[in-house]
């Protein structure tokens, strides 16, 4: 008989999750504890942005015209209990408020109501990011009869629907044979595709991701930090990254500097591990993500005051200044912890008229900085401009007219916090450009 499966917590990782077993053709039942959410979702929509994920939904949820009826919502913990034959449990780890470590909470509160409700012989699988040595004390809180697995995401924002059908690997840590067999029924049609599947113990499933997002910060804070240098002493970390991009040992990904990452996983995900060695008494090992956080914090600072130069004068009170950005990245509308709004709202606080533009992020974006100016479009955020910011790399924005955006600005100086745009077209058009970590001309 086919496994039926639930998902816990329906976010950006439960709803995508949802949506991709029943893709894969398992009857899948969501939950989650706002009924606003599962009314929205059981209605064919989706709370966030993500591309393809709408579209995918509404080919499984039941009572969609033409749609499989394989995905439902609930928010009974009951009905998720005498419904599936594997959980997954999907939700969020957020940083703990005044603290680095990971809050638990929701995880917590999640295997709490689960655990008195799952069958003999379930399978809880966790896929949220959580401090190394959680599954084991987790695995205690489920009843006998119930095993647990843990089998990190590797979604990226973006191409979260990819990701999942197409996992470029699966990585699950799992204490039997059984519970293996089981994940890689769920997983067999990535499998028969060749995606590499790890099976290992929980601590190395746990440090899998933490592991890889801590790799990815620190190539990103390198090629920062070497923009930092080349602004020193006059070089070009465009070129710089070509360079040794080309070396197979270091890759050309992720060495495009800029103003740094955000988002919901990068910096909490460091913060945590980086506390979560604290306490393993392996704190020394980490140091260096320390660092990695600052280099990567110190690059919005770094915008504001080239910003502040390209104005003449040191000032940004009475300015306008146009921010084409909000996400903390294209292909989405996640606007947590945004470099694009952080530096803009720097900007506004020192007096500066600040309006910015996104073309998807500005619903999420008004919600937490609801003082800036909003546009709705680029070249209603650029009219009037004395300096224009392009923050987030929209491929919207790489396409844009130079010439159009120039007969609206007051001053032509655009500066690319992503090193994206056509230097020389933007030039061409009569605009000073500027990036971080280039020559001036």
């Amino acid at each position: 008989m086919a496994l039926k499966i639930t998902v816990i917590g329906t976010g950006y990782l439960g709803a995508t999750h949802a949506a991709a077993m029943a893709e894969l053709g398992f009857e899948v039942l969501g939950l989650d504890v706002a009924p606003e959410k599962i009314e929205m979702l059981a209605a064919g929509r989706v709370p966030m942005y993500e591309p393809g994920l709408e579209e995918l939904l509404r080919r499984h949820v039941a009572g969609q015209d033409g749609s499989t009826g394989r995905l439902r919502f609930t928010t009974s913990w009951e009905e998720v209990g005498a419904f599936g034959d594997v959980h997954f449990v999907c939700v969020n780890t957020p940083q703990k408020h005044g603290e680095y470590a990971c809050d638990m909470s929701y995880v917590e509160s999640a295997f709490a109501s689960l655990a008195p409700v799952v069958r003999d012989g379930s399978l809880v699988v966790g896929k949220s990011t959580v401090p190394v040595g959680s599954a084991q004390r987790l695995a205690e809180w489920l009843p006998e009869g119930a095993e647990l697995a843990w089998n990190p995401e590797f979604l990226r924002e973006g191409f979260a629907v990819q990701d999942t059908l197409h996992p470029d690997r699966i990585v699950i840590g799992v204490a039997s044979e059984r519970a293996e067999k089981l994940l890689r029924e769920v997983y067999a049609t990535p499998l028969g595709e060749g995606s590499p599947f790890v099976v290992t113990d929980f601590p190395t499933a746990e440090l899998v991701k933490t592991s890889a997002n801590s790799f990815l910060a620190t190539k990103i804070s390198f090629i920062n930090a070497m923009a930092e240098v080349c602004e020193a002493a006059g070089g070009d970390v465009a070129k710089l990254a070509e360079a040794i991009g080309h070396d197979e040992r270091i890759g050309k990904k992720f060495l495009r500097a800029g103003i740094g990452f955000g988002g919901g996983c990068l910096p909490k995900d460091i913060r945590a591990f980086m506390a979560r060695a604290g306490e393993l008494g392996a704190d020394q090992a980490l140091t260096f993500l320390r660092e990695i956080d600052s280099i990567n914090m110190r690059r919005r600072g770094q915008m504001v005051e080239m910003a502040r130069e390209a104005l003449g004068d040191g000032s940004f009170l009475g300015r306008r200044v146009a921010v084409l950005g909000a996400a903390f990245k294209p292909d989405s509308d996640d606007v947590r912890d945004s470099p694009a709004l952080n530096v803009a709202g720097q900007i506004h606080l020192q007096g500066g008229q600040v309006t910015v533009y996104d073309p998807k992020g500005m619903d999420n974006a008004r919600r937490l900085f609801p003082t800036l100016g909003y546009a709705d479009s680029a070249l209603e955020a650029v009219r009037g401009a004395d300096v224009v910011l392009h923050l987030t790399e929209w491929a919207e924005f790489r396409e844009l007219d130079p010439a159009e955006l120039g007969a609206v600005a007051t001053r032509r100086v655009v500066l690319d916090g992503r090193n994206a745009l056509d230097a020389a077209r933007w030039r061409e058009a009569g605009w000073t450009y500027r990036a971080m970590g280039r020559p001036h001309a």
